[in-house]
């Protein structure tokens, strides 16, 4: 399965490893629901930000529920994973304290014939997000768009009170184009996966960074032998 690696080397070993991304037009309604699976977005888009509010893609979530394989299979029959982020329409403006935006009820969509999809799996898709981008993050932004693959993260919990085959459901909590958010959750010991970003969105994302990320001048570091020599409780010491 391919990941999305980050630039930065400090936190390669907390990335997941989720399987790659489909684009809008794999999937379709499962039977019985008339859920649309993304829409088209144009990467020219850009809503600058504004003291009233911030720049916001909405997008959907697909979480996949796939049957455990080897060993693991004795202990856990089934796992939840990211499967995909869609956009789902154009960029606009989120106001600065608008409430975290929470997710609608989920509902069944399957890959289209041709489309990657695992055997077995079940795909569920919840729709009412949006990832926001915020300038004092910008470094944040930054970190992604200069990774080998940017990426969409999204922090996702097992929810308790939703059951499928008597078991909990995954429900994405949000969605982010931030490493700093990523890096935060997963501190945190929170579940987050990735996948790949589309085109437009990094195309997006780049005119946004492009603005508002300026890039730290480097300070030259002191020689070790210029520093003066202290104990063990920060006190001076003279030899």
């Amino acid at each position: 399965k391919a990941a999305c690696p980050s630039k930065p080397t400090d936190r390669k070993a907390h990335k997941p490893s989720p399987a790659r991304g489909h684009r809008a037009d794999t999937y379709r309604a499962g039977a019985g629901h008339g859920v649309q699976c993304g829409l088209p977005m144009q990467a020219a888009t850009q809503v600058p930000p504004s003291p009233s509010g911030r720049p916001a893609l909405p997008v959907d979530v697909v979480m996949r529920r796939e049957p455990v394989t080897g060993p693991m299979a004795r202990w856990q029959s089934w796992r939840w994973v990211l499967a995909d982020v869609l956009p789902a329409g154009e960029p606009f403006e989120v106001p600065v304290n608008a409430p975290q935006p929470v997710a609608a009820a989920p509902q069944e969509v399957q890959p289209l014939p041709g489309a990657v999809a695992v055997e077995g799996a079940r795909y569920w898709l919840y729709s009412g997000l949006h990832a926001t981008l915020f300038r004092d993050d910008a470094e944040g932004l930054y970190l992604n768009l200069n990774s080998p693959e940017p990426c969409f993260w999204v922090f996702w919990r097992a929810d308790e009170e939703q059951l499928l085959d008597g078991e909990p459901t995954a429900v994405p909590q949000i969605a982010t184009l931030s490493y700093h958010d990523a890096g935060r959750w997963l501190d945190a010991q929170e579940k987050v996966d990735q996948v790949p970003a589309p085109a437009e969105v990094i195309e997006w994302l780049q005119a946004f960074v492009a603005e508002h990320h300026q890039l730290e001048p480097k300070r030259r570091q002191r020689p070790e032998s210029f520093k003066p020599l202290t104990d063990r409780f920060g006190q001076p010491v003279r030899i």
